[in-house]
């Protein structure tokens, strides 16, 4: 039976909550003499002539993009700007949001096509308000919201506001974005929003989101447990977001990347980045960044995936997610805490933003509204 048949969607395959397992964490690849993980396929989901050392470029190859606009935050470096760059030379209008106005600024004036810089720090909710508006006041509808940026093994317990940083950055920032972007992804003929995931959420804790405890004080700190819980908040977002798209055109994907040596890895001991940069050549599991944005990009773009929600996308094909992936329990239970984390800045409380982010402020406390675009 086909996944729409199951779900009763018309016009595409709605992921469902079938258990399974997936690849092995990347630095078991190291193993030559290992049997190599068991992949299991989703049913009704094209599968791609792409695969590990595709690179963006290939996978948008022939096509023509002119007339799309495309959102990516991180876009001044990695994989971001990889993906913007390759986006605006098959044609696409790309918004560029960074941290600061200077980054996605010099960003933007580096690469060929049309783009626009915003600024928005996702683990500053008011500019991340402040940037959806300022996107949303061109008025152009958007058919590509790529959720890019974040943050990765942070060596010590930090938190914002009392919720661990990697949850903050990860997720909640761009819970914001989506959500005061969502309709007008949703007036694109076939808008598309697409989560930059990990196959880290295999690092999450086995009960998966710690709503009691979002504060990471979970025992002792791991970074990679911290950065695995907020990149299983990835997935459960875009498999909820997917449900409550409905019946309209627009779709919710996650992917994984895979292991790139960008500077998300900055927060690694010395001499693991060391390592990475003198070795990362000659290591199978390593992809080179131009490799490493092609998933995202495929997935923003190619005809096939039109009818495709969510689901999740390694090496520019769909995989079954196990563990807490699929558990769509918890990902309707995060979407109506990540909604109680970030009310002020949602897009009901749209009427209290304001252009004013120079003085900090706490969750709580509103905005006025009203920005003026950015642009180049």
């Amino acid at each position: 039976m086909s996944k729409d048949t199951q779900s009763g969607l018309s016009r595409r395959h709605l992921f469902t909550g079938t258990t399974a397992l997936v690849a092995a964490t990347s630095l078991s690849a190291c193993g030559g003499d290992e049997e190599a993980p068991l992949i299991i396929r989703p049913d009704g989901v094209p599968m791609s002539n792409f695969g590990k050392e595709s690179t963006a470029e290939e996978v948008t190859a022939g096509l023509d993009l002119s007339g799309k606009t495309a959102v990516i935050t991180g876009c001044n470096s990695g994989l971001g700007y990889e993906t913007m760059r390759v986006l605006a030379s098959r044609g696409a209008h790309v918004f560029g949001v960074a941290r600061s106005m200077e980054k996605a600024t010099d960003a933007c004036n580096s690469v060929v096509g049309t783009t626009t810089p915003f600024s928005g720090d996702l683990e500053q909710f008011e500019t991340m308000a402040v940037c959806a508006d300022a996107i949303g006041a061109t008025g152009a509808p958007i058919d590509m919201l790529i959720l890019n940026a974040g943050v990765m093994a942070l060596p010590e317990l930090q938190q914002v506001n009392g919720i661990e940083r990697h949850f903050v950055i990860n997720h909640l920032g761009h819970f914001i974005l989506a959500n005061r972007l969502m309709e007008q992804v949703k007036s694109a003929p076939q808008g598309r929003f697409v989560t930059v995931g990990s196959q880290g959420y295999m690092w999450a804790p086995d009960t998966g989101i710690q709503f009691d405890n979002l504060d990471g004080a979970w025992g002792e700190y791991v970074p990679n447990t911290a950065y695995g819980h907020s990149k299983l908040a990835n997935g459960l977002f875009s498999l909820e977001l997917a449900r409550r798209l409905g019946e309209s055109t627009a779709t919710a994907n996650v992917i994984h990347p895979g292991v790139i040596n960008t500077n998300l890895g900055r927060h690694y001991p010395s001499y693991i980045r060391i390592f990475a940069n003198l070795f990362s050549w000659a290591l199978p599991f390593f992809k080179t960044v131009e490799a490493g944005a092609a998933t995202e990009t495929y997935a923003a773009t190619a005809p096939g995936l039109s009818e495709i929600s969510g689901f999740y996308f390694e090496d520019c094909n769909p995989v079954v997610a196990g563990q807490n992936m699929e558990n769509a329990a918890m990902a309707e239970r995060l979407w109506t805490v990540s909604e109680g984390l970030t009310q002020p800045y949602l897009v009901s409380s749209a009427s209290v933003v304001d252009t004013d982010i120079s003085a900090p402020r706490t969750w709580a406390e509103p905005m006025p509204s009203g920005a003026v675009p950015f642009r180049k």
